[in-house]
Order: structure tokens, then sequence, then C-alpha cells
């Protein structure tokens, strides 16, 4: 099996939580993900960041939080 993936360097993007602007480096595919994942909660991707970073710990960048939600968003769950 071979897979397509963008190994791009994280690019910085900008987002807005608690009314500051922030930026994160995320590579294109979180990023692209995490627009998704905001998208089908039906949340902009400010508010989903905020809920991001009001769960992080503070030794965890948000960045990493980021991409740490992301991987979790689309694990496999186990079965009830």
């Amino acid at each position: 099996m071979t897979m397509s993936i963008d190994y791009g360097l994280p690019k910085k993007r900008s987002l807005t939580l608690k009314g500051h602007r922030t930026s994160v480096s995320l590579e294109d595919a979180f990023w692209h993900a995490f627009r998704a994942i905001a998208q089908e909660q039906g949340k902009p991707i400010n508010v989903l960041a905020a809920e991001i970073d009001a769960a992080r710990g503070v030794e965890a960048g948000l960045a990493g939080a980021i991409r740490l939600y992301v991987l979790d968003w689309y694990r496999p769950k186990p079965a009830p």
C-alpha cells in the first residue's frame, strides 16, 4: 500500500483566541484536517482552537495540541 503524503514544512497559520491574534505552525495535512473537523462540528475554526487551547496543559504547545486533537478525531474508536 502506498500513501501520498505531503511532507512539506509546517506553515504559520493565524488564529484568534480570546480576542487576541496568535499563530500556530502546522503542516498542510493537519491544517486541512483541522478545518474539516471544525466544519463537521459546525464551529468556526477559532472556536475549536479556543476549546483545544483551554483543554491543553501548560506543558503542551497549541500546535502540538491541535495535531493530537486531529489524530484522536480520526483514530478508530473501540466498539462499545
